[in-house]
This record gives C-alpha cells, structure tokens and sequence, in this order.
C-alpha cells in the first residue's frame, strides 16, 4: 500500500482518538431519546427491512446511470471502491465507540438482527453506499458541468468554514458528537486547503450542497422523521438539539468529512491530488 496512504489513514485514526479523548468526560448517562419531529409518517416504513431499503433507494438508481455514454461512473470504480473502503476502517471504528458509549444507538425494529460489534449490518453498508452515490454527483458535474464557479471563493469556504467548524467544537467541547465531528471536520478542511492544491476542491463542496437533497431525505428516515420512531437514535445531551426536519445539524457535517475524505482519497488513486509548493 502506498505509503502516502498509509500516513493519511494513520492521521484520521489519531485525530479521531485524541478527540474521543478530549472529550470522554463529558458523556451524559441518560438514556437516547426517541422523541424527535414528525414530517408525515408513512406506515409501508414500519419494517425491519427500512434501512436495507434506505440502501437500496441509493445504490440502484446510481448504479444503474453509472454506464451513461459521457460519465462513464463505473470506469472510475477501479480507484472509488478501494478508497470508500479504506475511509470506512476508521468510521467504522467511531461508530463502534459511539454506539457502545450511548452516543448513539439503533432500533431493532427497523434493521436486520445481524450486527457486527453493536452495529447492525445496514449500518456498515453505510459507510459504502452513500459515498458510492454521492461522489457519482461529483463526477456528473465534472463532466456536465465543467465551470468551478467557487473557485474563487475556495479559502473563505475551506479556512473560513474549516475555522468556524473549529470554534464551535472547542464551544461545545461538552457536546461529543458535536465537539469530534466539528473538530475533525474543520481541521480536515483546512488541511487540505493548506496541503493540496484546489484541482476539484471547490467542485467537490458545490456537489455536496447538491447532495443535500436526498441527503435530508435518506436522513429524514433515518432520524424518524417519516416513521413512529427512529431508526437511528441520538443521545439528547450529546449534539445541539438543532435539527434540520428530523436531522441532526451534525449529521450535515458528519457528512461532509466522509464524503470530503472519500474523495480526496479516491482523487489521489487517480492522481488528482497536488501538493501545493
């Protein structure tokens, strides 16, 4: 394995470790909380086989458009999946400290009951298939849509944003799903702003705002906002209580860093990554 690879996956799982440990002290031990708000619930949800549908409802549609005559999605798999799996290892590793401290949690009506360390199998499929849907945005843009217009906004976006991200963790360091996602999230922004030249940058973050979509959609159902309860369940002490429908705001950011990783590992596959002079 590439040795830059190596150093990138060992400085995720580090920062990931020293902020988990910031920030241990501050888990509440009150229970999750299944109260959140309702959009329109939809009785055909009430399944244990909802998040394997959430996984389907976004693996399908883009698999199936992965063979368009100009985007070509599925020639990029050779370096996609090889990065969506190696970014996995260390949020796999996040979810199985979180769900085991009660940051949160997973309801057995909703997914299947095999589980692998505390979390349910769809919940590891997670960590494949959205980012597997997601960058297909990001590729369609690239070809479709060639024009970077926030180019020339990259630092206020990547330092300013990154920054802000920053502040907000320290303020609410109490807070450890806000505090590690913000953290992490914020230092990794404007890392990369400082490390690597904007070759897609910029185009990356007009695809993620694009993705926000079918994100609160995908998330809505996650979060309970279409069914009696959630399938994914958050401890009420543990993240800002600002949620956009039934989505946590964290969960917006939370996002960002995968997908921002993901990509940035996958362009490095295939040689997009420039380390700025």
């Amino acid at each position: 394995m590439n040795k830059s690879i190596i150093r990138q996956l060992c400085l995720i799982c580090s920062l990931l470790i020293v902020t988990v440990i910031w920030c241990i002290d501050a888990i509440s031990k009150t229970p999750l909380t299944l109260d959140v708000p309702l959009v329109a619930q939809i009785g055909a949800f009430e399944t244990q086989w909802l998040y394997f549908g959430i996984h389907l409802f976004s693996f399908i549609p883009v698999f199936l458009l992965s063979f368009d005559k100009k985007v070509h999605y599925y020639t990029s798999w050779k370096h996609l999946f090889p990065a969506i799996l190696l970014i996995a290892i260390p949020f796999i590793l996040w979810d199985i400290i979180f769900t085991n401290w009660q940051v949160w949690g997973f309801n057995e009506k909703y997914h299947q009951i095999l589980t692998v360390f505390g979390l349910p199998i769809e919940e590891i499929l997670f960590f494949v298939v959205i980012p597997f849907s997601s960058i297909f945005i990001y590729q369609c843009l690239r070809y479709y849509f060639p024009r970077d217009i926030l180019a020339p906004i990259d630092k206020w976006i990547s330092v300013g944003l990154g920054v802000l991200l920053i502040l907000v963790g320290i303020l609410y360091w109490n807070r450890i799903y806000t505090s590690t996602t913000f953290l992490l999230t914020g230092a990794f922004m404007v890392v990369h702003y400082l490390y690597f030249e904007n070759t897609y940058r910029t185009k990356f973050y007009l695809s993620y705002l694009i993705t926000w979509g079918p994100f609160l959609l995908v998330d809505g159902v996650l979060t309970g906002g279409y069914t009696e309860q959630p399938i994914v369940i958050y401890h009420p002490e543990e993240f800002l209580n600002l949620r956009i429908t039934s989505v946590p705001f964290e969960d917006s950011i939370y996002g960002l860093l995968l997908l921002m990783l993901n990509m940035s590992l996958f362009m490095h596959f295939e040689g997009g990554n420039k380390v700025r002079d």
